[in-house]
C-alpha cells in the first residue's frame, strides 16, 4: 500500500445533539444503577438511573458533586436526543438523597459506599431494622451489635465510616457552592480529609499549588467568595508565589525582579507598585530566596547552588584509583571488542580514566554507546565497580540492552523514601560504588541533578552522557547545557557519523536538521505525508497506524509506533489523536468504569509515583481490569506489571499519541509525527529535532512541508532563567 495514497480516509461520523433551551425542564429521581463514564478532571459522568414503575433504565449526563451505584438521586434537566447514544437526560444539578424503602435501603448499603458493609451485612441490617435501618446507623449505632455478625469492632467501622460520609458531603456542598467543580472537590478532600474546609477558608490560595487542575484563577474566585480583598497582602502574595510556581512549570530556575512584578501584577490585575511590599515581607520571612535582581523560590536556590557546589567539590578530589596506562588500555579495548576507535572516541576514553567529572555529548551515530561499553571494560578490567542509570524507566532499559550490563531510574539508584518524601542516598548514606554513568543527561532537571551529586561519593568519577542539542528537562533548570555552557567541567564533543549509521536516513537528516538544512526525504525510512488541514492529517495518522504501516512494515501499532504532537491541543494535537486512535485501534477494549480508559489501552504515567517506583513518561498497556475493586494492572514497557487503585488512575492518560516533550529520553521502532503550521508555537529546531531522534526504523511526518522548514529556522527557544553556569564559573 502506498504511504501517499491520497484517497481520503474513512471518518467517523460528526455527532449532534437535538436540543435547545426551550425543551422543559424535567426532575426524575431513582436508584443509580451504574456508573458507565467518569472524568476525574472535570466531573462529566454518564450514569444509568433506575426509576420506580419505569421500564428501562434511564442515561443521563452532567457534571455534578460525585453519585455512587446505589445512591437515590433527584435529577433535573433537559431531554435530548443524542445522534450516537440515543435518548438521555442532560442533568443541569443532581442532588443525592438518601433512600426511603426497603429494597433501596438494601442497595445503599450493599454498594460498597460505606466500609465494613457489604450486600451480605446490608441484607442483614434491612432484615433487623426495615426503612429505620439508616436512622438507627446515624443515631443508635450501638444497636447495630444486635445484628448477627456484627462485633463492637464492625459496628464503630459502621459508625465512623458513616460519619465521614456525612462530613464528605457537607464539605463538598460547601466547595460547591463556592464555584469549586465536583470533580475538585473531591480532590481537595482526599488531600486535605476533613481539614478541608479549614484549608480553603484559611488560605484558599494552597489550592492552586496542591490539588492538581486548579489553576491560580479558580483558588481566586474561591478567595473572592470568602471575603478576601483584591489588595489585600494574603492575595499578592499568593500572586507573587503563584507566578514562581507557573515560571518553574515554563522551566525557569528564579524570575528577574521586574519579570516577576509584571507577571503578578498581570495575574491579579493589579499595579505593580503594589507588590514591592508583600515581596519584601515575603523576602524576610524566608518565602523568597533573592540574589541581586533574580528571585527565587527557596528549594530552586538551594537545588541549583548545591549543584554548583558538589560539583565543584567532586572535581576538586583527587581520585583514588590504581593507575591505568592510558594507551595500552586503549589497544586492548580495540583488540578485545574488535573495534577501531575514532580520535573524538579515543580522547574521550582517556579523559573518562582520568577525569573525577566528565560530560559527553554528541547526536545519534556518533557512537556514545561505544565510549560507554570501552570505558566500562577497562574500568571492570582494573576491578573498579559502576552503576548505570537514566532519568526514565525506558531510557534505562535501552541504556541496559546497548551495554548488556544492568542500569536502573535515577529514582531507584538513589532509593527513594514514601515515608520521609526524599532519597536515601545522600552525603550521610552515598551510593558504593567508583563510577555513576547517567545517560540521557540532559533530560535532568536541577532538583533531581541536586539528588544525584549529593548521593555521588568524593573519591567517585561522574559521567554524564547526552545530546544536548535535545529539548532540555520538564522540570526547571537546563542543568546540561550549563554545565557545557560554564566552560570550568571537561566536555568532549563527539561529532563524526560513522558509516554505518549514515546510511540510515533517521540519523542523515537528524543531522542535517540539526545543522539547519532541510532534510532529504526518501522512500524507505524517512517519509512526508503532505497534510495542510488538521483534521485530515489526524484521519491520515489513524489510517497509517491501524493499516498501512503495519501492511508494509510489519510494525505492531500500539508496541512498536509512537505518535508524536508538539502540542496537545487542536483536531491534530495529543488529545484528539489519542481519543481517534483508541477507537480505531482498541474499539472493543474492556471499558474502565468511570475513565476513559479500556484494556488494552496504552497509557503513560502522568507524575512520579514513588510508592508504585513508575515515573513520568512510563509508557504499557492495561492488561487487566477488577471492576469489583476498581483496580486495573498496567504492563509497563520494562516488564514490570504494576497494580493502580482508582484513586491513582489519575496518575494515567492514553499513550497512543504523546507530546515530542513526553517522548524524551524513549526509542521507538517508528515514530509518526503530527507537524502542522496550527503548532506555530511549537514549530522549533529542537523540538523537531528530538522527535525525529525517538525512531530507530521509521518517521513519518504528516504535515506541512512549510511547518518543516520553519521548524528548523527557528533557534529562537525561550532562555531559561538559571544560573547553574555562571555559579560554576565562581572559585
Amino acid at each position: 500500500m502506498d504511504l501517499f495514497d491520497e484517497n481520503p480516509p474513512r471518518r467517523r461520523p460528526a455527532v449532534a445533539d437535538a436540543q435547545t433551551d426551550l425543551d422543559p425542564v424535567v426532575t426524575l429521581e431513582g436508584v443509580v444503577e451504574r456508573i458507565v463514564f467518569e472524568s476525574p478532571d472535570t466531573g462529566f459522568m454518564v450514569a444509568r438511573l433506575r426509576r420506580e414503575n419505569a421500564p428501562e433504565l434511564d442515561t443521563f449526563v452532567g457534571s455534578f458533586l460525585p453519585v455512587s451505584v446505589g445512591e437515590t438521586a433527584r435529577l433535573r434537566g433537559r431531554w435530548i436526543e443524542d445522534k450516537k447514544f440515543g435518548r438521555q437526560l442532560r442533568a443541569e444539578s443532581c442532588e443525592t438523597i438518601l433512600p426511603s424503602t426497603v429494597e433501596g435501603i438494601e442497595k445503599y448499603l450493599g454498594s460498597g459506599l460505606i466500609q465494613g458493609i457489604g450486600p451480605e451485612f446490608a441484607r442483614r441490617l434491612v432484615a433487623a431494622f426495615g426503612v429505620e435501618t439508616l436512622r438507627v446507623i446515624d443515631e443508635q449505632p450501638q444497636r447495630l451489635r444486635s445484628v448477627p455478625g456484627i462485633g463492637a469492632k464492625r459496628a464503630d467501622q459502621i459508625r465512623e465510616a458513616w460519619a465521614s460520609q456525612k462530613a464528605v458531603q457537607s464539605i463538598m456542598i460547601f466547595l460547591e457552592g463556592n464555584g469549586v467543580t465536583p470533580a475538585q472537590a473531591a480532590k481537595i478532600y482526599q488531600a486535605y480529609g476533613d481539614k478541608a474546609l479549614a484549608v480553603v477558608r484559611q488560605n484558599p490560595y494552597r489550592l492552586a499549588q496542591d490539588i492538581p487542575g486548579i489553576a491560580f484563577a479558580g483558588a481566586d474566585t474561591i478567595a473572592g467568595r470568602l471575603g478576601i480583598e483584591k489588595e489585600a497582602p494574603q492575595r499578592l502574595e499568593a500572586g507573587l508565589l503563584h507566578a514562581l510556581w507557573r515560571a518553574m512549570g515554563e522551566g525557569h530556575v528564579f524570575l528577574p525582579h521586574g519579570e516577576l512584578l509584571s507577571s503578578a501584577a498581570q495575574l491579579l490585575g493589579v499595579s505593580e507598585k503594589l507588590l514591592d511590599p508583600p515581596l519584601e515581607r515575603m523576602s524576610v520571612e524566608g518565602l523568597v530566596k533573592r540574589e541581586q535582581h533574580a528571585v527565587f523560590l527557596p528549594a530552586m536556590q538551594g537545588a541549583e547552588a548545591g549543584v554548583a557546589e558538589r560539583l565543584r567539590r567532586l572535581q576538586a578530589t583527587p581520585l583514588n584509583a590504581p593507575p591505568i596506562q592510558i594507551e595500552n588500555a586503549l589497544k586492548w579495548v580495540e583488540k578485545n571488542r574488535k573495534i577501531a576507535l575514532s580520535p573524538e572516541q579515543r580522547e574521550a576514553i582517556r579523559r573518562g580514566v582520568t577525569e573525577k567529572l566528565l560530560i559527553i555529548t554528541g547526536g545519534p551515530g556518533t557512537g556514545k554507546t561505544t565510549v560507554i561499553n570501552s570505558l566500562l571494560a577497562i574500568l571492570e578490567k582494573k576491578g573498579l565497580s559502576f552503576v548505570l542509570a537514566a532519568p526514565t524507566g525506558r531510557a534505562a532499559k535501552r541504556m541496559e540492552q546497548a551495554t548488556g550490563r544492568d542500569a536502573g531510574t535515577l529514582h531507584r539508584l538513589l532509593e527513594f523514601s514514601p515515608k520521609t518524601g526524599g532519597f536515601t542516598r545522600d552525603v550521610h548514606n552515598p551510593i558504593h560504588t567508583d563510577l555513576v554513568v547517567v545517560d540521557e543527561a540532559s533530560m535532568i532537571d536541577v532538583s533531581l541533578m541536586h539528588a544525584l551529586v549529593r548521593a555521588v561519593p568524593p573519591f567517585a568519577r561522574l559521567l554524564l552522557v547526552g545530546d544536548v542539542d535535545q529539548l532540555p528537562a520538564v522540570g526547571p533548570g537546563n542543568v546540561l547545557l550549563d554545565c557545557i555552557a560554564s566552560g570550568v567541567l571537561p566536555v568532549v564533543r563527539l561529532k563524526t557519523v560513522f558509516r554505518q549509521a549514515a546510511e540510515s536516513g533517521i540519523i542523515t537528516n537528524a543531522h542535517r536538521i540539526n545543522h539547519g538544512e532541510a532534510p532529504q526525504f526518501n522512500e524507505t525510512d524517512f517519509f512526508l505525508i503532505q497534510r495542510s488541514d488538521a483534521a485530515k492529517a489526524r484521519d491520515t495518522i489513524v489510517e497509517l497506524l491501524a493499516e498501512r504501516i503495519p501492511h508494509r512494515f510489519g510494525l505492531d501499532p500500539v508496541r512498536d509506533i509512537q505518535v508524536l504532537s508538539p502540542m496537545r491541543r487542536g483536531d491534530a494535537g495529543v488529545n484528539a489523536l489519542n481519543e481517534a486512535l483508541q477507537e480505531a485501534l482498541n474499539p472493543r477494549g474492556k471499558i474502565v468504569t468511570r475513565r476513559s480508559f479500556r484494556v488494552g489501552d496504552k497509557v503513560m504515567q502522568l507524575r512520579n509515583n514513588y510508592e508504585l517506583e513508575v515515573y513520568n513518561g512510563d509508557t504499557g498497556v492495561i492488561t487487566l481490569y477488577e471492576e469489583d475493586a476498581g483496580e486495573l494492572e498496567v504492563g509497563f514497557d520494562d516488564g514490570r506489571r504494576v497494580i493502580y487503585a482508582a484513586d491513582q488512575l489519575d496518575n494515567l492518560s492514553l499513550a497512543y499519541a504523546a507530546t515530542v516533550h513526553k517522548a524524551q529520553g524513549s526509542e521507538y521502532p517508528a515514530v509518526v509525527l503530527s507537524f502542522l503550521p496550527q503548532h506555530f508555537m511549537m514549530l522549533q529546531r529542537n523540538v523537531l529535532y528530538t522527535a525525529v531522534t525517538r525512531a530507530k526504523q521509521l518517521v513519518i511526518i504528516v504535515g506541512d512541508g512549510k511547518a518543516v522548514r520553519s521548524a528548523i529556522r527557528n533557534t529562537e527557544t525561550v532562555r531559561r532563567h538559571t544560573r547553574l553556569a555562571e555559579r560554576l564559573k565562581r572559585r
